[in-house]
């Protein structure tokens, strides 16, 4: 199966004005969404969102039928070196898998400069009415836990907070998604038209997706949108919620070298790898700056790599 599971990252440079918080680095834990008014019963399913769920539930299975979307994080038979962590981190964080054209993205492969975010990723889930209540609560569940273990892996603070956020997610259906444009247009309001319609018209082959702002210096985010199919069935759906919230962080390209990684179009990996972690290790270390171009980099990533490999062994 060699559909595209998610479409990376894009840093959408200058489209905001907004200056990042500067906080003192360091995890925090999560703050925990205001109270809210019981969830609304689900709307009935409608013929395109109940196409769309019989489709990825035959996904999800061919893929689990061929030893894809592993969730073991790798093991001997992955192995890597501290070189191939530091080649795959420069493929992941340093490269472009799409370029942002009027009309949406392009898969095409650019050079780029590292991103990340400075301040706190506060974290705001979103749902159509046609998830469950109990859906729901697994999903807010499982995002919440990862988002944990994603700020004890950074150092980073980084949590759900519904009342601020500047990373958005929307677990919505086929036809709430394609509803979605004043939404997008609100958290993203430099997007055209074209590529607004871009993510209202996601096409089947493209699982899930996050856009990530950066701001006036085109390194720093400062806000990122996701969306994730509501009709994915329950590993393809924590699949997106992984790589959706780790590439908005800034691991924004996919490489076929990337092995065990989820930044890898062979779906072999459902789940953020421990080699992935390393990478948002490597990524959130003080030493790598926003901006910093791939000569600027690989000396330090390279040291890096050295240290964190060889505390492994």
């Amino acid at each position: 199966m060699t559909t595209p599971k998610a479409l990376a990252a894009l840093a959408l440079a200058g489209l905001t004005a907004c200056t990042p918080t500067t906080t003192a680095r360091g995890p925090a834990a999560p703050a925990l969404p205001p109270p809210q008014e019981a969830a609304p019963q689900a709307q009935a399913e409608t013929p395109a969102s109940a196409m769309a769920r019989a489709h990825f539930a035959r996904v999800q299975t061919q893929l689990l039928s061929q030893g894809l979307l592993r969730t073991d994080g790798g093991g001997r038979d992955t192995p890597y070196t501290d070189r191939m962590l530091a080649e795959n981190f420069i493929r992941v964080a340093l490269f472009d898998e799409y370029t942002r054209t009027n009309n949406g993205p392009v898969q095409r492969m650019t050079t780029s400069r590292l991103r990340k975010w400075a301040g706190p990723v506060r974290v705001g889930l979103r749902f159509g009415a046609s998830v469950p209540p109990d859906r729901r609560a697994t999903d807010t569940a499982r995002v919440a836990s990862f988002l944990q273990r994603l700020s004890r892996i950074t150092g980073h603070p980084i949590g759900l907070d519904d009342r601020a956020p500047n990373f958005t997610i929307q677990i919505v259906s086929e036809d709430e998604r394609r509803a979605l444009g004043p939404q997008i247009r609100a958290a993203l309001p430099g997007l055209s038209s074209g590529e607004v319609a871009a993510i209202t018209d996601m096409p089947r082959s493209t699982y899930c997706l996050v856009y990530a702002v950066s701001g006036p210096d085109g390194a720093t985010y400062t806000r990122a949108f996701a969306v994730i199919r509501a009709e994915h069935p329950d590993l393809l759906r924590l699949s997106c919620i992984h790589e959706e919230i780790a590439q908005g962080l800034g691991l924004a390209n996919d490489s076929p070298t990337a092995r065990p990684s989820i930044f890898n179009d062979d779906e072999e990996f459902a789940l953020l790898t421990r080699q992935d972690e390393l990478m948002l290790k490597m990524l959130y270390s003080p030493a790598l700056r926003p901006g910093m171009t791939e000569a600027e980099a690989r000396p330090i990533v390279e040291s890096l790599a050295t240290r964190l490999v060889g505390g492994e062994s």
